[in-house]
């Protein structure tokens, strides 16, 4: 809800001992007063008992659920509900996913807080909140919008902890946690994610496994296969990324080294090293970096050639920049951040009307792109 306080959107009422939401529904208790949603034509005093819907009453309940999760008669509402429409679990938790697929974010949020508080003992919703969170946190940092991503991301981290302590264990539980810790290149917790996850479907049979089931076990051992293969447990390597991240670049730079030369041909150590150099504004030896990173297995991501063009951009080798972009953009064609540094080439070359139409085109996928959004009022388009 868009409003402070979604509580003040309704009241309560008592309802006569004859009223019916629907068919099913359970004995009316006169003397619990019920949610109503108020409708946006309401004025103080005017409530008219004739006029009352199905729909504001459930709607009253699911505002209660959702933000008063500790009311004296919650389980009455509860019981109500179920009575009421006793698919309610299923129509809300798929709503509720369709609302996040399509980044309807609030509502969403608002759908997952009436679900918990349905049912607060589902794990299986646990999940899928931090599931939502876990997305909304990759959407608001691909708009750049960091600080607000690094927060959602800490509220997925709290439901994953909560879904990873159900009884009895959630095998997708630790396979989703898994590539959120993997995210986050916190590979030691993602290793030990993917195993649990293993060992906890390793006697089903392949139709017990469900939807995508082999896939999924399939692709969590090939991830733990990649961290062993690639060393990345390492504490030269977790070590480097936490300095990059907090701008200790130089100390990070000192970690990388030791564990390139350990491990030389592991692509994301010279990855990394690469971001730190750049970051540092040692243009050359970082492209010497991510050069390194391109030939080995791997290593050819749309990141380093994304990386990789910023250097040749600052070194004002405009035409290699813009052939490292291409090859970027045909791995990954709607990567907001790729789009917008052919904006960012097009500006260095002296092409302002080119350069809108790429930041313009960064809109069209994410319209609140706070880079394309600023770039966009410089140029005045």
């Amino acid at each position: 809800m868009l409003q402070n306080s979604p509580l003040e959107t309704i009241y309560y009422i008592q309802l006569p001992e004859d009223f019916k939401p629907s068919a099913k529904a359970m004995h009316i208790d006169p003397t619990i007063p019920l949610p109503v949603q108020k409708k946006d034509a309401d004025a103080p005093g005017t409530f008219n008992m004739k006029e009352l819907t199905e729909e504001q009453i459930l709607s009253g309940i699911l505002t209660v659920m959702a933000y008063d999760p500790k009311n004296a008669n919650i389980e009455y509402y509860r019981r109500f509900l179920k009575d009421a429409r006793p698919n309610v679990k299923k129509e809300l938790s798929e709503a509720a996913i369709l609302k996040a697929k399509n980044e309807d974010f609030e509502l969403a949020e608002e759908i997952f807080r009436a679900l918990r508080g349905f049912d607060p003992e589902d794990m299986i919703t646990v999940l899928n909140t931090a599931l939502f969170f876990d997305q909304r946190a990759d959407s608001y940092r691909k708009s750049g919008l960091i600080e607000d991503a690094d927060a959602y991301d800490a509220d997925a981290l709290v439901y994953y902890q909560d879904a990873l302590n159900a009884e009895p264990p959630i095998p997708d539980a630790f396979f989703n946690a898994g590539f959120f810790f993997l995210k986050k290149r916190d590979f030691k917790k993602a290793k030990d994610n993917f195993e649990t996850y293993l060992a906890l479907i390793c006697d089903k049979k392949e139709e017990d496994l469900g939807d995508n089931g082999e896939y999924k076990k399939n692709r969590a051992q090939q991830i733990l296969d990649d961290i062993a293969n690639r060393n990345m447990e390492d504490d030269h390597f977790n070590a480097a990324y936490d300095l990059i991240s907090r701008g200790e670049e130089e100390k990070g730079i000192e970690e990388i080294r030791e564990f390139i030369e350990k491990n030389p041909g592991v692509w994301n150590a010279w990855f990394m090293l690469g971001w730190g150099l750049r970051k540092l504004e040692r243009f050359g030896d970082a492209k010497l970096a991510f050069e390194k990173a391109l030939s080995l297995e791997g290593g050819e991501t749309s990141d380093t050639y994304n990386e990789l063009s910023i250097c040749l951009m600052e070194e004002g080798k405009f035409d290699e920049a813009k052939k490292m972009l291409e090859k970027a953009l045909s791995k990954d064609s709607e990567n907001t951040k790729i789009i917008s540094n052919l904006g960012y080439l097009e500006l260095k070359e002296g092409n302002p009307a080119k350069a809108a139409a790429y930041f313009q085109t960064v809109l069209e996928y994410d319209p609140n792109d706070k880079i394309a959004l600023a770039e966009l009022q410089k140029l005045d388009f």
